[in-house]
């Protein structure tokens, strides 16, 4: 995970969010939604390295590294890779502490991938940008990177509406705030616990457009091979809410 908030050196996903990430985010966690991710990262990294922006405690990196493929992490928090060094295989996978737009890693890597909407964390167009020159950077010539992002839902909003709730049941309330002008959005989460008390957490966002990604590919000198609306390779279209897209950096 990255951003931060300029008082916790983890940014949003400190200790607090970090001690329930699993869980909070279980149905992520689920063999149908991790393996077709895989199955497409391990096809693409054809047998060399793998860098993971925005690592976290390993929902990818962790299958995807008893596929065999050599797997490095990026992520600004200590809290959220902590957990992933305890996991079974988590000492395998290196990680270096910082902010995946601009960080620099050893060596060089034939895939790199940014998925759940982590690109989105990155909440200026320029860090967005310096994203993707920083992969272009550690890619090898024909290497991909692929990144995984919901199409912004401003066809939700009607006029004079800010707010679309993306989940709302007996325990939790979550819902984001658009500014359009900005394209910024935050995300609201509000949880009652068991004993009846009641968290809340807001993290900021920028929403992104596939041809905005498609251009600072473009300035990265990267260009587009594929756009699937999900990771079985479905095709996307107009209806698509969110998009799985790979940029190749051309060979030497």
């Amino acid at each position: 995970m990255n951003t931060t908030d300029g008082n916790d050196t983890d940014g949003y996903f400190g200790e607090s969010v970090a001690a329930t990430y699993d869980e909070s985010s279980a149905e992520m966690f689920e063999p149908e939604r991790v393996e077709p991710a895989v199955d497409l990262l391990a096809e693409l990294a054809g047998g060399g390295r793998a860098l993971e922006l925005g690592v976290g405690t390993g929902r990818i990196a962790l299958p995807l590294a008893r596929r065999g493929v050599e797997v490095h992490g990026i992520d600004l928090s200590r809290a959220m890779t902590n957990r992933l060094r305890a996991k079974p295989g988590g000492d395998a996978i290196g990680v270096t502490i910082g902010d995946f737009a601009t960080k620099r890693v050893d060596g060089t890597f034939s895939l790199a991938y940014l998925v759940f909407n982590t690109i989105n964390n990155l909440t200026t167009q320029d860090a967005q940008v310096d994203c993707f020159r920083n992969v272009a950077a550690h890619l090898e010539p024909g290497g991909c990177f692929v990144v995984e992002v919901g199409v912004p839902d401003l066809r939700r909003l009607p006029p004079g509406q800010t707010a679309v709730p993306f989940r709302v049941d007996g325990s939790r309330l979550g819902f984001d705030l658009y500014d359009v002008a900005t394209q910024s959005l935050s995300s609201h989460h509000v949880t009652v616990r068991e004993d009846g008390t009641v968290s809340y957490v807001s993290i900021p966002f920028r929403y992104v457009w596939p041809a905005e990604l498609d251009l600072m590919a473009r300035l990265a000198g990267m260009r587009l091979r594929h756009r699937w609306e999900d990771w079985d390779r479905s095709p996307f279209t107009n209806e698509s809410r969110r998009h799985v897209s790979v940029w190749e950096k051309p060979g030497a």
